[in-house]
């Protein structure tokens, strides 16, 4: 099966994430400083959402360049990865309205969680689909950012509940891993461009 297809649907259905993350941001009910203040918790929420929105259409392009074609399980696995994003908006919603108070921050996180797993099956669905000596298989190499991020999750989880601020600092941990760039999968891919 040809790629386009799925890159063009993800594309699509990540965008539709952002933009509904951002629609149900808080606005100020007053033109004032302090009232810019209150809604600052939620606009801090959206920013995390929208960093790991953003680091997960750049990964998942950068494994789609690496490859040729896509199977069944390879969609499956994708729409596995695209249910939990879609995720993303209701539980940074109910965790900024909520106050940031334990449970929804337990919620967003195990959805963090999920994401993550869900992409290494992407990953894994797609180097089995190719063989371990494709490119892509030699590009991921170890992945030791995929293996320690599931890890800093469920740290995060634990934290959570002694504190939900300390849960959210694991959660900004993991993004800010992911935010440096990691340039295995772009070396292969420009390489394959320049062959």
């Amino acid at each position: 099966m040809n790629k386009n297809r799925l890159e063009a649907f993800s594309d699509g259905v990540l965008a539709i994430i952002i933009t509904i993350m951002v629609l149900e941001l808080g606005v100020p009910h007053e033109p004032t400083w302090h009232a810019l203040l209150e809604v600052l918790p939620g606009f801090l929420s959206y920013l995390l959402s929208f960093v790991y929105v953003g680091i997960y259409w750049n990964n998942h392009h950068h494994l789609l360049q690496l490859v040729d074609h896509v199977s069944g399980s390879v969609l499956w696995a994708n729409l596995h990865l695209l249910f939990w994003l879609s995720l993303f908006p209701f539980t940074t919603r109910w965790m900024d309205e909520s106050g940031f108070v334990q449970v929804p921050v337990l919620v967003y996180g195990f959805n963090l969680l999920c994401a993550a797993i869900a992409f290494f099956v992407l990953e894994r669905s797609l180097v089995r689909l190719h063989g371990p000596d494709a490119a892509l298989a030699r590009a991921l190499g170890r992945d030791w950012k995929g293996k320690v991020s599931p890890l800093i999750y469920l740290a995060g989880l634990a934290l959570a509940l002694i504190h939900p601020l300390l849960g959210l600092c694991a959660y900004t941990v993991v993004a800010l891993i992911w935010l440096v760039p990691d340039r295995r999968v772009e070396q292969y891919v420009t390489r394959a461009g320049a062959a």
